[in-house]
Formats: C-alpha cells, sequence, structure tokens
C-alpha cells in the first residue's frame, strides 16, 4: 500500500526535518553571516550553505570564532566534478555545541582555485592536498601543496570526470 504523504509542491529538500540544533542554525546564520551573499537549504537532515568562493575566509572566520556557532573541527573537504564546474564541500562541527554545518562553493572548472583553509583549520592540509592531486583545485595560501597521493610528476588529476582512463581487458 502506498500512502499518500500530502506534501503538496514541496521539494524534497523542504521535505526534510532538521533537529532543534539545526533549526537554530537556520534562524541564527542568515544573521550572523548578513554582509556576505548566501543561499540556504539542506542536505539530507544539515543545514547547508552555498556560498561565493571570494567569501570563504570571512565567512569560515566568523563561523569557526563566533559564540553562537563555534565550529572548531573542520570533518571533511570534498571536491565533485560537474563537468561544468567544480564544487567545494566542506563539512564542519562543533564540538561544545553539537552542531553540524555542510558549506559549499562552486568554482570554475578551467582554472578552480579558492582560499585555502589551513590558517583556520591545520586539518585541511591533506584535504586539500588530495583535492589538488585528484581534481586540480588550487587552494591559495596553502603553504606546500605538493603531492599527497599521486608521485611528483604525473600528468593530469584522476578525479575529472574528463580524465582518460586506460583501457582495460579482461583476460
Amino acid at each position: 500500500m502506498v500512502e499518500n504523504n500530502n506534501n503538496g509542491d514541496k521539494s524534497p529538500e523542504e521535505m526534510v526535518t532538521l533537529d532543534e540544533k539545526g533549526q537554530f542554525l537556520e534562524q541564527t546564520v542568515p544573521g550572523l553571516l548578513s554582509s556576505y551573499e548566501i543561499e540556504i537549504g539542506r542536505s539530507s537532515d544539515t543545514l547547508a550553505l552555498i556560498i561565493d568562493p571570494k567569501d570563504l575566509l570571512g565567512i569560515f572566520n566568523i563561523l569557526k570564532h563566533d559564540s553562537q556557532t563555534y565550529f572548531d573541527f573542520l570533518v571533511c573537504i570534498s571536491v565533485v566534478d560537474y563537468i561544468e564546474y567544480i564544487q567545494i564541500v566542506y563539512h564542519l562541527l562543533s564540538t561544545t555545541k553539537q552542531h553540524k554545518l555542510v558549506v559549499k562553493a562552486d568554482l570554475d572548472a578551467g582554472q578552480p582555485s579558492i582560499s585555502s583553509l589551513t590558517s583556520l583549520w591545520l586539518g585541511a592540509d591533506w584535504y586539500e592536498r588530495e583535492g589538488h592531486d585528484l581534481f586540480g583545485v588550487w587552494f591559495e595560501g596553502h603553504p606546500n601543496l605538493e603531492p599527497l597521493l599521486l608521485y611528483e610528476g604525473f600528468e593530469g588529476h584522476p578525479g575529472l570526470k574528463s580524465y582518460p582512463l586506460p583501457e582495460y581487458k579482461e583476460w
């Protein structure tokens, strides 16, 4: 039996329910970041922001140091190749406030470049080096973007969808 959920015209994103901490962030973050142009949405059960890459350091400085958010832990940085653009996805956690946030920034696929977060979180180092190796993202201000996964002199960026895969034959 299929139930009618009576959700009308709501998108799947709008049907996601945030917990109390997520709802707090949904009310608080827009005020904290009012001087920046941001887009607010939801990613699974987590509040998600889409920001302009040029605002990255200013926004993350506020999110890390403001007493209402205090995102003291950078959980992960992911890179996604959408062919037309490269998206950087940051997962943040406040270990004291016990809330989480996702922040996304879209980069030009031809020359993907964004500020490094190593000045705010030392843990950004290896994530950014991995993003540089596999996707060719240039993290401006990173202290050492030497290869992490690939050998020195490796040609190309194998995380990109445009990277040619070698022909594989079964025996």
